[in-house]
């Protein structure tokens, strides 16, 4: 082989990380670092929200709020302090969760939104569209998701509700599934290999999630916010 063969090489793989957007690598760092009790409990919580989180949307409104201000307030550290400051992240968290109270109609539409924007890019990513343009996916979503989440406020509760439970069956599932030796290699090769996979594995549940929701409203008349 020589020099111009290696550096096109080279090239060639570099310009594959860059394309490289989704990532993937961090994604299954994370799955893998679950335990089997951790893995356990993220498939029955997330049952719970997949098949009930029209009854619990509150209490997962404040959790989500809360979570998205530990990570703002760490941001925020990081960018004035220096450092990840526990203590603004926590504040910012806490504030987050109190003012999605009052807020909570905005909150659920907000939610619907970002459910919506992450849905259309993991059906781009899934198609095997280029990745440098997934954001262009993910913005029609969050403007769909956005739009039908002001218009029919229970539509946004059972789509982002139904993505959530589904993203933590996928990643507790995935995780049991490494956990055993005979099957770690194969779930490995189908999440590297095959763009449609976890793609397909967030998409399904979901899906049944919103249309078992949708019927379990319909029999609730009394159901409001």
């Amino acid at each position: 082989m020589n020099i111009f063969s290696i550096l096109a090489t080279v090239d060639a793989d570099q310009a594959a990380e860059s394309a490289a957007i989704v990532p993937i690598d961090q994604i299954w760092h994370q799955i893998t670092n679950l335990g089997i009790l951790e893995a356990l409990t993220f498939i029955a919580f997330g049952t719970v929200c997949l098949l009930y989180g029209w009854r619990v949307f509150k209490i997962l409104v404040v959790i989500c709020f809360a979570a998205a201000g530990l990570i703002i307030g760490s941001l925020i550290s990081e960018i004035i302090v220096g450092t990840a400051n526990p203590l603004i992240a926590v504040l910012a968290g806490i504030v987050l969760a109190v003012l999605s109270i009052p807020l909570m109609r905005w909150g659920v539409s907000v939610l619907g939104a970002i459910a919506g924007g992450i849905l259309t890019a993991a059906l781009w990513y899934a198609l095997q569209m280029p990745e440098k343009y997934i954001w262009m996916g993910a913005l029609v979503g969050i403007v769909a998701g956005g739009m039908i989440s002001f218009i029919v406020f229970r539509i946004a509760v059972m789509l982002f509700s139904s993505l959530g439970g589904s993203t933590l069956i996928m990643a507790g599932a995935l995780a049991l599934f490494y956990h055993y030796s005979f099957t770690s290699d194969h779930v490995h090769r189908l999440v590297f290999n095959y763009n449609w996979f976890m793609p397909l594995l967030l998409l399904i549940p979901t899906a049944v999630g919103i249309f078992l929701q949708n019927k379990f409203i319909k029999g609730h008349q009394d159901w409001s916010l």
